[in-house]
């Protein structure tokens, strides 16, 4: 727990103070006061007039409609997907280093491809940016499908030599490659549909309104 500021502790009695102050009880609890006072300055109040000025204080506060909470502010989806390149970046790093078969690295070169389409600043980012669920995907595949995919042949490639006769880990990988590649394909056929879907639409506002106009 964090005791550094404790409710009653400098930095707690003042900012709950201040934020009375501003509140809309404290702010209609005070107009209703002020009603009392020129009340008092007209004689209708009366001797009861500090009375008559509080009552109608607490009154203003009890009817003071509740505070409106924070609203709490989320990462534009711009932002997420710029960590995302970041982290792809990183990843291309790594993969730039590791030695493939031809086969399984030609799948990851268009892999890679696809990748670099969707993350390029542009109108496919801005497509897929509006799409948290796309997002998802494609930082799934850049933080751990393709980096574990690698890392596992990279790892069990040395005991091909020493234990003969197992399959091969190059066509796991290959396996690996192609599903993702699919995935993530799958991915960039739906944001284009969309977006076609947007166009569509837009041509059937426009046929419409020429009907009505």
């Amino acid at each position: 727990m964090d005791t550094s500021n404790p409710p009653g502790g400098p930095g707690g009695g003042p900012n709950r103070v201040l934020a009375y102050l501003e509140s809309r009880k404290n702010l209609t609890g005070s107009a209703c006061g002020i009603a009392g006072l020129a009340l008092t300055f007209t004689g209708l109040a009366g001797a009861y007039w500090p009375v008559v000025v509080l009552g109608l204080y607490g009154a203003g506060a009890l009817i003071a409609p509740p505070e409106r909470p924070a609203v709490p502010v989320f990462p534009d989806p711009s932002t997420r997907l710029d960590a995302v390149r970041t982290d792809y970046a990183a990843l291309c790093g790594y993969l730039d280093e590791v030695e493939l078969p031809p086969a399984a690295s030609g799948r990851l070169t268009e892999l890679t491809a696809l990748l670099d389409g969707l993350l390029a600043p542009g109108p496919v980012a801005e497509a897929l940016a509006a799409d948290p669920e796309g997002v998802h995907v494609l930082a799934r595949a850049v933080r751990q499908d393709v980096l574990e995919s690698v890392d596992a042949y990279v790892r069990i490639r040395p005991w091909t030599r020493m234990v003969p006769g197992t399959e091969p880990p190059e066509r796991h990988l290959e396996r690996q490659l192609t599903l993702l590649h699919r995935e993530v394909e799958e991915l960039a056929t739906a944001l284009r549909e969309a977006e076609a879907r947007r166009q569509q639409t837009h041509t059937r506002y426009l046929e419409d309104r020429g009907r009505n106009g």
